[in-house]
């Protein structure tokens, strides 16, 4: 009749709100789309800087300075896969997740380079591209 009181108390973790996790498959699928839209953006970018050497903004010499025509073909080869990668984090592949990951980072690189040429573009990329980081390293759909 007496039952022995260590064995009967089982500690069981909390298991995290399921509204928090939709909240962050939301802002994951959002950072999906808003790294598809990045990407389309940035290769505009860098075609317009291929295509017209005036558009940006030729200031104080710096270290890593490159042409501008450089800089828009950095972007186009960026945007085209940050294209991929935001496909694949939208359908919800695994390289996807991975790769937007690494683009991303990639981008913010980029763009801090690029802060020279055109500052308040690359200060929007670079927040956005954190926002992205922030979404997929915090969603978990395997819950």
């Amino acid at each position: 009749m007496t039952s022995n009181p260590s064995t009967s108390r089982t500690v069981t973790p909390e298991a995290e709100p399921i509204q928090k996790q939709a909240i962050v498959e939301g802002i994951s699928l959002s950072a999906a789309f808003m790294l598809i839209i990045l990407a389309a953006v940035s290769i505009l970018e860098g075609i317009s800087a291929i295509a017209d050497d005036q558009l940006y903004v030729a200031g104080i010499e710096y270290i890593y300075e490159f042409d501008t025509t450089t800089w828009g073909w950095i972007h186009v080869v960026l945007g085209a896969l940050a294209l991929i990668f935001g496909v694949g984090l939208a359908i919800g592949a695994t390289w996807g997740r991975y790769g937007a990951l690494g683009i991303a980072a990639l981008v913010i690189v980029a763009n801090f380079m690029s802060l020279p040429y055109y500052p308040a573009w690359s200060i929007v990329i670079i927040a956005l591209s954190v926002v992205v980081i922030w979404a997929v390293t915090t969603w978990r759909p395997e819950r």
